[in-house]
């Protein structure tokens, strides 16, 4: 089972909908979740290189930093609805890195 953690960023105010949202998405992956972050991006960033997660789950694709390593999952639709209706396909599970 691949770790995860949630990151809000410390910008948001009311942290529990986005981290609701993203636990939901962590339940439907199979992932277990290590916590929730509620900082800035550098505390899950540490968290990522110490190999303490496998994938940062964030509820928003505005959340997501500029710069950023690969294994970020946004629990949600990235593209707008209208140009992602009519094409419903099951998601593929990602390979696992060799540790």
């Amino acid at each position: 089972m691949e770790r995860a953690v949630i990151w809000v960023p410390d910008t948001i105010t009311e942290p529990v909908p986005p981290a609701a949202k993203c636990m939901s998405y962590a339940e439907e992956q199979g992932y277990h979740v290590q916590g929730v972050v509620h900082a800035v991006w550098a505390r899950a960033e540490e968290m990522m290189f110490a190999g303490a997660v496998d994938v940062v789950i964030v509820a928003d694709p505005a959340h997501l930093p500029a710069k950023r390593p690969p294994r970020i999952e946004v629990a949600g639709p990235v593209a707008a609805p209208d140009e992602v209706a009519g094409r419903c396909t099951p998601r593929r599970r990602r390979p696992r890195r060799p540790r």
